[in-house]
């Protein structure tokens, strides 16, 4: 075994930064409940209240805009399912709209709610995209009616790194009078992202993808936007999600934003660079490849690649080996024996989207585990191949 791990799986989650481990161990000892009125639940709330204007002005919102939820699949859940709503507010706020519009390559978390929402007689429709990922936007005015409700569209997608174009997006959604959300999990925190200037309505965030802890997530909701609770029960974040607030993990996750406004621009700059130095690795050490997502419009450090003639989970087991952590797509659908259904709605074919893999850097990696990383790929890719029949003949 080699004696060393180079973790290059950083969509699905990030190592703890060592100033948010600080702050964890510092909260342990905040244990008063936010909702109490004594001091040790003044304390917990002065941290909660401070931590929300944190996230809130990283993202150009007001604080009351936010509020805290469990994860970034929670946040997009509850943005969906407001759709479902049968109160009689919930439906003149509608307006007798009851349809949703989404794409072909969004996290499992909305395709699963959108097929949800469709088994209970809500109109979906799933916006085709581009070889290279990119929504099509003529496709887009076309389905758009005075029926529609809701447009959810991902920011930057989690596995072939693609960025949309969320402000004209919005801007097309808002002129059939439409609400507009975005799940922007993979953007905030590696890319500059200000909902004011975006014209969005509703924004999912979460801590673990930008070094701090699992299990607390932000969901953004513009001041005006009509909003249905997922959780109810009592008072917590103004009556928008119920349950006692993780105090802990929320100001585990100011402080990852803290971190991210100092350390974001200068690690997109070397992330970008290993990611071309990546590229021009695999071209000239591997035949036979393919580069998925666009070229340019991409988030810092992701880059997913489909070789032929080799199995993506092959690829990653004999990688691990290697002392290498990458993956094959999704780290929500990574039981699935099917090919991403991001690679396929690029129109790549099954063979080539099972050859798949993603590898996605982060803020601890060196220029070393970049070019160590070409060489054991070389090694491996021959290898996987080596045992494929099927490639043998292709070459023969």
């Amino acid at each position: 075994m080699p004696d060393r791990f180079i973790y290059l799986d950083h969509n699905a989650t990030t190592p703890l930064h060592p100033e948010v481990k600080n702050t964890i161990t510092e909260m342990m000892e905040i244990y008063g409940n936010p909702s109490s009125l004594h001091s040790a639940g003044r304390i917990a709330r002065q941290k909660i209240e401070q931590s929300r204007e944190t996230v809130a002005g990283f993202i150009g919102a007001a604080p009351d805009e936010i509020i805290f939820v469990g994860s970034g699949s929670e946040a997009n859940n509850t943005v969906l399912n407001s759709l479902s709503c049968s109160s009689q507010v919930c439906r003149l706020e509608r307006k007798s709209r009851d349809s949703i519009i989404t794409t072909a390559i969004e996290h499992p978390c909305i395709m699963e709610t959108s097929k949800c929402l469709r088994e209970r007689g809500f109109p979906v429709n799933h916006l085709p995209v581009d070889v290279n990922g990119k929504v099509k936007i003529d496709k887009l005015r076309e389905l758009l009616t005075y029926q529609t409700a809701l447009v959810s569209v991902m920011y930057a997608n989690n596995e072939i790194g693609t960025i949309q174009d969320i402000k004209t997006i919005a801007e097309i959604t808002h002129s059939r009078g439409a609400f507009f959300h975005t799940d922007a999990v993979q953007a905030v925190g590696k890319i500059p992202v200000d909902v004011k200037d975006l014209n969005v309505d509703f924004l999912t965030l979460s801590a673990h993808k930008i070094y701090g802890p699992k299990g607390i997530g932000a969901l953004y909701i513009r001041r005006g936007t009509p909003f249905c609770p997922m959780i109810r029960g009592g008072h917590q974040e103004r009556g928008r999600r119920a349950g006692t607030e993780n105090t802990i993990g929320i100001v585990a996750f100011a402080k990852a934003i803290e971190m991210r406004q100092q350390e974001m621009h200068d690690e997109a700059e070397r992330l970008n660079r290993f990611r071309k130095i990546l590229i021009d690795g695999i071209k000239n050490n591997i035949p036979d490849v393919q580069f998925n997502g666009h070229p340019t419009d991409v988030l810092p450090g992701t880059l997913n690649v489909s070789f032929v003639g080799a199995e993506g989970e092959s690829i990653l087991l004999y990688l691990d080996l290697e002392g290498i952590g990458v993956s094959t797509g999704s780290a929500c659908a990574s039981g699935s024996l099917d090919p991403s259904h991001v690679i396929l709605a690029t129109g790549i074919g099954a063979e080539l989207a099972h050859g798949s893999i993603r590898i996605s850097m982060g803020r601890e990696n060196t220029l070393d585990d970049i070019q160590y990383t070409i060489s054991a790929l070389k090694r491996v890719i021959q290898r996987v191949r080596d045992m494929s029949t099927t490639y043998q003949r292709k070459t023969a």
